[in-house]
């Protein structure tokens, strides 16, 4: 199975140490606040989507397919062309993509404010840029791809507000981009974490975000 770089360094970090934990679990703080604004109920009709970028695409599509109210989850690339929505492509930073999942929701179950909340304390650090832990690149880059004027809003709202109120040790350097394009990863990519639940990178970079899940978003966890 093909990965990249950064995929490599992750895993050279097993022989070193272990017991690693999460870059998320060390430098996100445990709690962040609800945000002021959110999505209303009554604007949405049936099962939304939303579509964020937050570094490698394992450990965040494994998060969010942990939440009640989410029916689906798909790795897949935001921000490039069709032609170029390929793994290695992608890997060799000579697109415009960033390794992205695609998250089916009932808004009546779970908010969009909801998910932005996991998305920055749980899934990754929006402090990094063109980063998170092991891996460099612009595909790795913190992002997240609004599919409606209502997403739009409660996104800009939230990055102010945390950024207000200093809740990170650094500004929050997550893109706000409308969505053009979501294109599905390649199959061995899909569910990645729960069928290589034992790979290294997985162990040292992304269980510890499910603990981590487990522990701060009781109500809204689902095993």
């Amino acid at each position: 199975m093909p990965i990249s770089f950064g995929r490599i360094l992750g895993l050279s970090l097993c022989v070193i140490c272990l017991s690693t934990v999460s870059f998320a679990s060390t430098i996100v703080p445990k709690t962040i606040p609800d945000p002021v604004n959110d999505t209303s109920v009554a604007l949405n009709k049936g099962e939304q989507t939303a579509i964020l970028a937050g570094g490698c695409f394992w450990g965040v599509e494994a998060v969010f397919s942990h939440l009640k109210g989410v029916s689906k989850v798909v790795s897949g690339y935001s921000g490039g062309t069709a032609a170029t929505a390929r793994y290695e492509m992608v890997s060799s930073q000579s697109t415009d993509h960033a390794e992205s999942v695609k998250i089916t929701y009932d808004p009546k179950k779970i908010s969009y404010g909801q998910l932005l909340k996991v998305f920055f304390s749980v899934a990754h650090d929006p402090t990094q840029l063109n980063r998170q832990g092991p891996d460099h690149g612009k595909q790795y880059r913190s992002a997240i791809f609004f599919t409606d004027k209502e997403q739009e809003k409660v996104a800009r709202s939230y990055v102010t507000q945390l950024n207000k109120a200093k809740v990170f040790p650094a500004s929050i350097v997550t893109q706000l981009v409308p969505l053009e394009s979501f294109y599905a990863a390649e199959e061995y990519h899909q569910n990645f974490l729960a069928q290589h639940p034992n790979h290294p990178y997985i162990v040292i970079h992304d269980l510890p975000k499910l603990e981590q899940l487990k522990k701060n978003f009781p109500n809204l966890y689902q095993p």
